[in-house]
C-alpha cells in the first residue's frame, strides 16, 4: 500500500509541475512579454490563450483565398500576407502578434532589417520551428547555424566562386537546349501553349540547375525527387499556421506518417545518385559540380576528418533541390508573365539579345552584356520574389532597433510589403519599373539594401550569381524563339506555398519566330 501510494504522489506531482508550466508558458509569460513590449511603444493584436494569433491569421487567409487581381496589379500582400497588410496600419512596421505562445515581431523597417540580415556573431539564428520544412530542406546550408553553418559553406561555396560561374556558364547554357522550349512541337503563329508554357520554362531551368549539381537526373530520375518535394513543399505549408507541440511530430498521424514516407523516399533517391557517383570515381573522379566537391571534402582517402557526413551531403542535396529549382523556376514563371503583360519591354529586350547573342546559343561574355534583362529580372524579384517571407529568431535576450525582445521572439521579415514600401522605394514602388535599377540594386530604392529577394548580409543565397545566369540564359534563348502573349484563361491570383507561385498555373500563347 505504501508503494502504491508513493507512486500516486509521484505521478501527482509530476502532473502539478507540468501543470504549472503549461500556465506560465501559455498564460503567465505570453502576457508578461505583452506587457514590456507595449511598455516600449510595441502595439499588436493581443494574445489569445494557446493559438495566439493563428485563429485570426488563418481567418483572414479564408477571407482572401478567393480574391484575384488585375493583371496590371501587382500588390498581393492582401492576398498572401493579410495578417501584414492588416496590421501595419494599425499598429506600425514594428509590432508583435503570437505563433501559438511564442512572440513574433514584425520587422518592416529597413534599417532593423539590415541590423538582423548584417550580423556576423550568430545574435540571430534561423526559425526552426516547423519541423516538416526541415524535412523538406534538410540540415544543409539555408537551416544551419554556427560552426555547422561556417563548415557546410566552406565545402559549397567553391562551387558558386564567380571564377568558377564563368569558366562553367558556357556548359550551363549549352544544357539549355533549345528544343526543351519548344511547345507543341513546331511551334507555330498563335499556338496555344496552355500550362505547358510555364511547364517548358521550368524544364528548361531544371537542366541548367543540375548541370551544376547531379548530372545523373537527366536522365529521367529527378522526376522522383522533384515529385517527392513538391508533396513535402505542401504538407510543410499546410502546417505553417499551426501551433507547433513539441514532440508532436513523433506522433503516427496521416500527415506525420506520409511526410516520413517522402523524406524516406527522397533519400533514397538521392542516396542512389551518390552511389553511383562513388562507384564511378575511378574512371571519372568524383565530379568537378556541386556534388563532386561535397563527396570529395568526406572522402575516407584523405585520412582526416570529413568536413562532411554522408548524412549532411544529403541534406544540401535536398537544400539544393529545392531551393536551387523551385525558386529560380518561380524567378522565371513570373519573368514570363511580365514580359507577356509589358509587350514593349518585351521588344526591348529581344532587340538587346539579338544585339548581343544573335541566333546563337548565348555565351557567358554575351550573357554579361545583357543589362536590360538583367534590370528586368531585378524588377521581376522586386514584385514577386519567390520568397515573400523570411524568419530569424532572437538567441538571446537582445536589442533590436532600441527595442528589448526575449529570448527565442520570432522576427518576421515581411518582404514583399518592404518591397511595396513608398518610403522606400519611391511613389511607383507599386508599378513595375525596370529602369529604377538602371544605376544598379544599391541605387534602386532609397535604402542600399533595400532589395531583398537573395536575403542580404552574410547568410544571403550563395547561389544568386548562379541564379542570375540562369535566368538570363533561359529568356535569352526563348525570346530568341518565340513571342509571347498572355492567355485570355490566364487569372490573375499570386498565392504562397512557401515559394510564390500562380494558383491556376500561367497558360500563355506563343507565337514562333
Amino acid at each position: 500500500m505504501g508503494l502504491a501510494w508513493l507512486v500516486v504522489a509521484a505521478m501527482a506531482a509530476a502532473a502539478a509541475s507540468w501543470a504549472f508550466n503549461a500556465l506560465v508558458h501559455l498564460v503567465w509569460r505570453p502576457h508578461a512579454v505583452a506587457r514590456r513590449l507595449r511598455a516600449q511603444g510595441v502595439r499588436g493584436p493581443g494574445y489569445r490563450f494557446f493559438v495566439g494569433s493563428l485563429g485570426e491569421i488563418k481567418r483572414l487567409r479564408a477571407a482572401a483565398a478567393g480574391d484575384t487581381l488585375d493583371v496590371g496589379d501587382h500588390d498581393f500582400v492582401p492576398m498572401v500576407q493579410p495578417h501584414i497588410r492588416k496590421w501595419i496600419p494599425l499598429y506600425g512596421r514594428t509590432f508583435v502578434y503570437w505563433t501559438g505562445a511564442r512572440p513574433n515581431l514584425c520587422v518592416a523597417d529597413v534599417n532593423m532589417v539590415r541590423q538582423v540580415l548584417s550580423d556576423r556573431t550568430g545574435l540571430y539564428p534561423k526559425n526552426l520551428m516547423n519541423p516538416h520544412i526541415g524535412r523538406l530542406l534538410g540540415k544543409g546550408l539555408v537551416l544551419t547555424d554556427g560552426d555547422d553553418w561556417k563548415r557546410h559553406r566552406k565545402v559549397v561555396h567553391p562551387a558558386f566562386n564567380m571564377d568558377k560561374l564563368k569558366h562553367d556558364d558556357g556548359d550551363h547554357v549549352r544544357l539549355c537546349r533549345v528544343n526543351d522550349l519548344r511547345v507543341g512541337g513546331a511551334g507555330g503563329e498563335g499556338r496555344r501553349g496552355g500550362d505547358r508554357a510555364e511547364q517548358s520554362v521550368r524544364g528548361a531551368h531544371r537542366r541548367c540547375d543540375l548541370a551544376h549539381g547531379v548530372r545523373e537526373q537527366l536522365q529521367g530520375g529527378e522526376t522522383g525527387v522533384f515529385l517527392a518535394q513538391r508533396e513535402l513543399q505542401f504538407l510543410a505549408f499546410s502546417t505553417a499556421f499551426n501551433v507547433q507541440i513539441p514532440g508532436f511530430k513523433y506522433l503516427p498521424t496521416e500527415k506525420n506518417l506520409k511526410t516520413r514516407r517522402l523524406d524516406r523516399q527522397v533519400r533514397g533517391m538521392l542516396m542512389d545518385i551518390i552511389r553511383s557517383r562513388l562507384a564511378a570515381k575511378d574512371t571519372a573522379g568524383y565530379g568537378n559540380d556541386l556534388l563532386g566537391l561535397m563527396l570529395e571534402a568526406c572522402a575516407p582517402e584523405h585520412g582526416e576528418t570529413p568536413a562532411l557526413t554522408m548524412d549532411e551531403i544529403i541534406d544540401e542535396c535536398k537544400t539544393f533541390f529545392f531551393a536551387g529549382h523551385d525558386t529560380t523556376s518561380h524567378l522565371l514563371t513570373w519573368t514570363m508573365f511580365l514580359l507577356s503583360t509589358h509587350p514593349e519591354w518585351q521588344d526591348k529586350l529581344r532587340d538587346e539579345v539579338r544585339r548581343e547573342c544573335g541566333g546563337e546559343v548565348p555565351t557567358g561574355d554575351a550573357l554579361n552584356k545583357l543589362r536590360l534583362v538583367n534590370m528586368f529580372l531585378l524588377e521581376t524579384l522586386r514584385l514577386y520574389g519567390p520568397v515573400s517571407m523570411i524568419q530569424r529568431k532572437a538567441g538571446s535576450d537582445l536589442e533590436i532597433g532600441g527595442i528589448r525582445v526575449p529570448e527565442g521572439t520570432i522576427l518576421s521579415i515581411p518582404i514583399a510589403t518592404i518591397h511595396r514600401d513608398k518610403e522606400v522605394w519611391g511613389e511607383d514602388a507599386g508599378e513595375f519599373r525596370p529602369e529604377r535599377f538602371e544605376n544598379g540594386v544599391t541605387r534602386a530604392a532609397k535604402h542600399p539594401n533595400a532589395l531583398l529577394s537573395f536575403s542580404s548580409g552574410p547568410r544571403s543565397c550563395i547561389g544568386q550569381n548562379f541564379a542570375m545566369i540562369e535566368a538570363k540564359a533561359v529568356v535569352a534563348m526563348i525570346l530568341q524563339r518565340f513571342a509571347l502573349e498572355l492567355s485570355p484563361k490566364y487569372v490573375h491570383a499570386p498565392t504562397d506555398v512557401l515559394t510564390l507561385r500562380p494558383r491556376h498555373g500561367l497558360p500563355m500563347l506563343l507565337k514562333s519566330l
